[in-house]
Order: C-alpha cells, then structure tokens, then sequence
C-alpha cells in the first residue's frame, strides 16, 4: 500500500500528501484500517485534526500541532480564507471553461452516507475551471468555496459531469484502457478483460492556500498526482486528446 507523504513540516503545522484508501482519522468500528492519525502515531507525532477528505480522494491535507495552531487553522476554514483546490477527471465533454455550482447540499433521507442537491440543505458553493478535454472525459480544477461532506462529486454530477470514476454519484467503478482506446486493442490470450487502471475515484486534493499560523505567511502546497490517476491522464493524452 502506498503510504502516505508529509509535504511540509514546522513547529506548528504538517501537510501530508494522503494516498487514496486512507482514512483522515481511525475508523470508529475498525481502528486498524489505515488512517492518518495512527500513520503519526507510529512517527510520535502529535496533531489535532483540520479538516478531512474522503477515503477513497487522494490529496493534500494538514494538521495543527499545537493548540493555538490549531485555532488560526480551523479559524482560516471558518473564514474561506484558506483555498483549496482539486483536479477532478469527469465524465463528458463540453461543460463552460469556467462555471461556478451554487446550490444547497443536504443528506439524504433514503440513502444513508449520501448528499444530494435539496432546498432544505446548508448553502454550498463550488468553482471550476477546465484544464483539459478529451474525447468523452475533461479534467477540472475545482475550487470549494464550503465544505460539505462529498461537496465536489454532489455538484459536478448536478450539472451533468459526475467524476469519471464514482461508484455513488457517478456511472464507472473504474477505468481500463479499453475505455480509452476502443479501437485495435488486442488483449493476451488468458486476459478476457482489461484491468482497471484506476478503481477509486477519480478525485485528487491537488492545492492548498493558507496564511502560517505563526508568521501569517501566505503558503501554497501542492501535491503531486499519484500513479493511478497519472496513468489514466497519460492515457487520455495519447489516444483520447
């Protein structure tokens, strides 16, 4: 399993670039899956939790190490004024360059564990802007201006674009190349389908803006795509651009 990387490190903050499959925080039923909270255990580092992204996202996210770190941080998610931005790979083609979602995210009544657009939920905003098409997928970059659990997956598939890979909200569980490259494919012998090359979804915390805690330093941290992801995109370059 790939483990998780620590992008930045001081007195008062840690960023981490989390791998998709780990937890932000030790499952309440099964303490043992992997979750970044025991990942600092094991380094006897002590942080206190920020904010959180899904198991299944991969992407940057940080931690206070002590407490008055840790107000200025959640005071910054409070605020809006901390940015953070993702690299979301959806299905179709043909969305604005630049569009903006602003529309009420509730849970669902029928559905445990899901959101969805309804009046009665909490005001919601997301921005976007196109970073590359392909034949039937694009690549945004999406700003959520809220945080609302499942924020991004909710509103892309509200206006039509779900991630390309999202076995909730969206219509694949996976990519293979078969789904890339239609044409003059010819799989082994003992292959009767191609394998995924990615399973997860398609969804990567790729930005985050913050003023230092301490210094008020504007910082920026970026985090590298991982190997899935990165196969699909070189993939999409070659056959599907």
């Amino acid at each position: 399993m790939i483990q998780p990387e620590i992008i930045f490190e001081d007195n008062d903050l840690i960023v981490v670039n989390k791998p998709s499959g780990w937890l932000s925080i030790p499952d309440r039923f099964d303490p043992s899956k992997p979750n970044l909270i025991s990942f600092f255990q094991k380094l006897n580092k002590s942080v206190l939790i920020v904010h959180r992204i899904d198991r299944e996202t991969s992407g940057l996210i940080i931690f206070a190490k002590n407490e008055d770190a840790h107000r200025s941080l959640n005071q910054q998610m409070m605020d809006k004024t901390a940015e953070k931005y993702y690299w979301a790979l959806t299905e179709g083609v043909g969305s604005p360059p630049i569009g903006e979602i602003n529309q009420p995210i509730a849970e669902s009544m029928t559905r445990s564990g899901t959101m969805l657009i309804a009046n009665r939920g909490k005001d919601s905003l997301t921005t976007y802007q196109t970073i590359e098409n392909f034949k039937h997928f694009t690549l945004l970059e999406v700003r959520i201006h809220t945080g609302r659990m499942h924020q991004v997956r909710v509103h892309l598939q509200s206006i039509g674009y779900p991630l390309a890979v999202d076995s909730i909200y969206g219509r694949r569980e996976s990519i293979a190349i078969t789904d890339i490259k239609t044409k003059k494919l010819h799989l082994p012998k003992y292959q009767t389908e191609a394998k995924p090359m990615i399973d997860r979804i398609t969804l990567h915390a790729k930005k985050l803006i913050i003023s230092h805690p301490v210094s008020n330093e504007i910082m920026t941290f970026e985090a590298p795509i991982h190997k899935d992801f990165k196969a699909v995109l070189d993939q999409l370059r070659k056959w599907a651009s």
